[in-house]
């Protein structure tokens, strides 16, 4: 603050003392009566004071707050689910919830976190996992492992992942938690809290019905997003209609979201079913330049699940769109400097901005700088800013800083630059004229007073 202080100080300051020497020199060759002087000063001082104070910019950069939620265009199709939820993973932005933090249970999605952490612990996915002493149920999703059956982790997480084999999932939580599944979990659970999932915990790496593993909506979104983002090799894996394994006893594994490779904009992400949690799908979907994540939880069917996921997905495509009104490093205004108005320095966005929001929406930007900036300013400085506008509502503000520094001007030049202005000019020749005038007077006084002295 104080150096912005400064600055105001200097950019006030100088204008106006050299307003008031113009004024003196007129006030000693006594052109014009004192009260008349006065108030000149007073009007330069004041009108110089103001201008100055319009200059006077922070020069560091204001708090940025995230916008709310995007509106919503139009209402959202009708669906058959306990919760739902629809987010951009670009940007993490929620464009649409209904129960979204409702705690459920989630089935095999469960295994999102599974993964994660497998991903995250396990540095080479050609290593290979002995499986433990573990018979699941014939009704659970599996594969076919045995105890002692040896996989790589790269086999492993496909079969987890597309087929959802609770077998492998087990094979996997216990190598990467050392022998011991409660360790595993644990793990899962430290992570969950890493991640913001605050409606999430972690009883089992599988997704059984058991208790305290839960999870809601907008956190499967959350936890998928970050996914996507992050692990590559998950992004590959769940948009697979099939994948062929090289090691274990199955050769060929199928995808059981089945709308992957039915519909060409799915690429993901995992479903889910038990009793407790009824039909469950993580979808994704990438279309005009949007990656949309759509978790849909508790639904009756297989088809009822598929058709939920599929419209709140078309229904994201065709009613949001991607924006970016304001790019980092764009010049955006090109002020003059106040006392070299022939020169121009260049103001640029400090940061990108983007959004989603429903396509109906009318973006605006309004760039708010000063037409004339005074020395010194550093480079980076901020001197303005940008405003976001949507449909005339105020969506954020990004500072406009400086590219190049702005000198100080001597006060010779400013003085010379001063006295160029057309209203200066017109002050100085009301005072010379004034001066001029007076010195005629007293002379002629002089002479008619030699002649009567005569």
């Amino acid at each position: 603050m104080r150096q912005s202080a400064s600055v105001v100080l200097r950019l006030a300051l100088g204008p106006v003392c050299s307003a008031l020497a113009v004024v003196a020199l007129a006030l000693r060759a006594r052109a014009v009566p004192l009260a008349v002087a006065a108030g000149l000063a007073a009007g330069l001082e004041a009108g110089l004071a103001a201008g100055a104070t319009q200059l006077a910019v922070p020069t560091t950069a204001q708090p940025f707050t995230q916008p709310a939620p995007a509106p919503q265009p139009m209402p959202a199709p009708p669906l058959s689910a306990r919760a739902a939820a629809l987010m951009d993973v670009s940007s993490g932005q929620l464009l649409y919830g209904y129960q979204q933090d409702r705690e459920l249970p989630i089935a095999s999605t469960t295994k999102l976190m599974t993964a994660l952490i497998t991903l995250e612990r396990v540095r080479r996915l050609q290593t290979v996992f002995v499986q433990n002493d573990y018979y699941p149920s014939a009704v659970d999703s599996q594969i076919g492992l045995v105890p002692g059956d040896r996989m790589t982790v790269h086999d492993l997480l496909l079969a987890m992942l597309l087929p959802s084999a609770d077998d492998a999932a087990e094979d996997i939580a216990y190598n990467v938690g050392r022998g011991s599944i409660p360790s595993f979990v644990a793990m899962m659970n430290v992570r969950a809290r890493q991640l913001g999932l605050r409606h999430t915990h972690y009883s089992t790496p599988i997704g059984l019905d058991t208790p305290g593993n839960y999870s809601t909506a907008a956190d499967l979104a959350t936890l998928t997003r970050y996914l996507l983002l992050h692990e590559p090799f998950f992004a590959r894996a769940v948009a697979l209609p099939s994948a062929a394994l090289t090691t274990g006893p199955v050769r060929r594994v199928s995808n059981r979201n089945d709308l992957v490779g039915r519909v060409p904009w799915i690429n993901g992400v995992k479903t889910g079913h038990t009793l407790q949690a009824g039909y469950v799908l993580v979808g994704s979907a990438t279309g005009h330049g949007m990656t949309l994540v759509a978790p849909v939880l508790g639904t009756p069917s297989e088809a009822t699940r598929d058709a939920s996921t599929l419209a709140l997905l078309r229904w994201g495509l065709a009613n949001f769109r991607v924006l970016r009104p304001v790019q980092a490093g764009t010049v955006l205004a090109r002020p003059a400097e106040r006392d070299r108005p022939r020169v121009h320095v260049s103001v640029i966005a400090a940061r990108s901005y983007e959004q989603v929001l429903p396509r109906s929406t009318a973006l605006t930007t309004q760039v708010d700088v000063p037409a004339a900036l005074s020395g010194p300013l550093p480079r980076d400085a901020v001197v303005g800013q940008v405003l976001v506008l949507a449909d005339g509502r105020r969506l954020a503000s990004i500072p406009l800083t400086l590219a190049e520094s702005v000198p100080a001007v001597s006060s010779l030049a400013r003085a010379t630059a001063l006295v160029k202005r057309p209203f200066t000019l017109f002050v100085l020749i009301l005072l010379i004229g004034g001066a001029v005038g007076a010195g005629m007077v007293r002379r002629q006084r002089a002479r008619a007073l030699a002649a009567t002295r005569r």
